[in-house]
């Protein structure tokens, strides 16, 4: 599977039935994290707002 983000390959590797839902997927290269979700060999980027610090 590549990193979504600079496109170098991660450790993870997908099959035809694998299903993912909000999965975390870490690149070594980039150091990012990007949350996933994967059917049928199909790809989407979730995409979320950043949590924003609570003030106190």
């Amino acid at each position: 599977m590549r990193c979504p983000i600079c496109g170098n390959k991660t450790r993870i590797k997908i099959y035809k039935d694998t299903i993912l839902i909000h999965f975390p997927l870490y690149c070594p290269k980039c150091k990012q994290e990007t949350l996933i979700n994967v059917r049928k060999m199909n790809i989407s980027i979730i995409k979320e707002p950043d949590a924003k610090m609570q003030s106190r």
